[in-house]
C-alpha cells in the first residue's frame, strides 16, 4: 500500500485542526505555515476534506476551518477514503489491468489475485476504521499499544529500530 502525498498532507492538516482548542478555527495560511506546505495546496486539501464533511468552514473575522466533530469521531478510514482511493476498487479493478493483448483480463473467471486484493482491502479498511484522530494525537509510542488493544485478532510486529508496524495476520470476521 502506498500513501499518496494528498493522503499524508491532508491527514496532517486534519491533525492540526484536531489539536486546536474546542471551537477554535484555523485559517489556511496558519495551517500551511505550521505544516510547511504551500497555501494553495492546503486550500485544495481543505476543500476536499470539507466536501467529505470532515471539516467545516467558519465565516467572519476569526474564521477559518475546524473539525465537523470531535477528534474521537473522525476515523482514519473515512479520512483516507476522502483523500485517496481504496486499495482495491471493485468493480472496475480488473478492467484497468487487462494486459496488453486483450480488452478484458484473461483471469476474469477465476482470479486468486482479485480475491487477495479484496481480502486485504477489507482487512485494511477494518483496521483503519478502528483508528481515530484522537488516537493519532497520542505520542508515537502509544499508537502501537492502541492498535494492539483495538485489533485483538491482528498480530502486530514492530520492526526495531525504525518503528515500522506490519500487520502479519488478521482473523476473518
Amino acid at each position: 500500500m502506498k500513501i499518496t502525498s494528498q493522503e499524508e498532507y491532508g491527514l496532517r492538516c486534519l491533525m492540526r485542526l484536531a489539536r486546536a482548542d474546542e471551537g477554535q478555527s484555523l485559517n489556511i495560511p496558519e495551517i500551511a505555515a505550521s505544516e510547511g506546505l504551500s497555501v494553495p495546496y492546503v486550500a485544495k486539501l481543505l476543500s476536499v476534506l470539507r466536501q467529505a464533511g470532515l471539516i467545516e468552514s467558519v465565516r467572519g473575522r476569526a474564521g477559518g476551518y475546524r473539525l465537523s466533530g470531535t477528534p474521537a469521531e473522525v476515523h482514519l478510514g473515512a479520512v483516507l477514503m476522502a483523500l485517496g482511493e481504496p486499495l482495491f476498487a471493485d468493480p472496475g479493478y480488473c478492467q484497468k489491468h487487462p494486459g496488453t493483448e486483450t480488452d478484458t483480463c484473461v483471469h476474469m473467471g477465476s482470479c486468486t489475485l482479485r480475491a487477495l486484493w479484496q481480502t486485504l482491502d477489507l482487512w485494511m479498511r477494518r483496521a483503519l476504521d478502528q483508528i481515530t484522530l484522537a488516537d493519532l494525537l497520542q505520542n508515537e509510542g502509544r499508537i502501537t499499544e492502541l492498535l494492539r488493544s483495538r485489533l485483538a485478532d491482528a498480530v502486530l510486529e514492530v520492526a526495531a529500530p525504525s518503528s515500522l508496524i506490519s500487520l502479519t495476520s488478521f482473523s476473518k470476521d
